[in-house]
């Protein structure tokens, strides 16, 4: 229960001392990395902030994934620990996406008592984290 939030405390107190790797190749792939998951987390909050509330929210990023918000925070982690050129803060990470993926479940099963078939029907379409949505089935 506690494992997500004292991670992420962890990770932005570590980053305070992560010294960025300036002019490096390291420093440029982890800005265009971090600044897509910059991006991916602005458009998911939009999304979710401009559908109505008490509704299920399909749309935008949510067509691709379940967990949009989850999915740039993770995106952003990733990039600014190859922006600092850190394996410790990498491996946060890794371990901030596997609490994160426990997390969901518990999400999951609210939003399934809450939306019941809609949100069955939305998982069996969507994605959890990111790909191809699914195709519908044909009879």
């Amino acid at each position: 229960m506690y494992g997500v939030p004292l991670t992420i405390f962890a990770s932005f107190v570590y980053t305070v001392f992560l010294p960025l790797q300036l002019g490096t190749t390291w420093f440029f792939a982890g800005l265009v990395i971090y600044l897509s998951g910059l991006i991916f987390v602005s458009i998911a909050i939009l999304n979710f902030a401009s559908t109505p509330k008490n509704k299920l929210v399909t749309k935008g990023l949510y067509r691709i994934s379940r967990n949009p918000m989850n999915m740039g925070w993770l995106i952003m982690n990733i990039g600014l620990s190859v922006a600092c050129a850190s394996w410790l803060y990498l491996m946060l990470t890794v371990v901030l996406m596997i609490l994160i993926n426990a997390t969901t479940s518990s999400e999951e099963r609210w939003c399934l008592e809450t939306y019941g078939d809609a949100y069955r029907e939305y998982m069996s379409r969507t994605p959890k984290w990111i790909g191809i949505p699914k195709s519908e089935k044909r009879d």
